[in-house]
């Protein structure tokens, strides 16, 4: 079996962790360390980023 490719981009997930605060943690521990409501909050974040930037280009046309 294939090994899933991931949707966010490992930058941009640092960058999700820096902003809601595990940032340290997935440094110390990697990203098994982090808390399931960690990662549920840093995919509803994504899905806000996502969002925002649909409704730009929404308006930009």
């Amino acid at each position: 079996m294939g090994r899933r490719r991931g949707i966010m981009s490992e930058e941009f997930k640092y960058e999700l962790a820096k902003e809601l605060g595990f940032y340290d943690t997935v440094i110390r521990d990697g990203w098994g360390g982090i808390r399931s409501r960690d990662a549920g909050n840093m995919v509803r974040r994504a899905i806000e980023i996502a969002e925002e930037q649909l409704a730009q280009n929404d308006h930009s046309i």
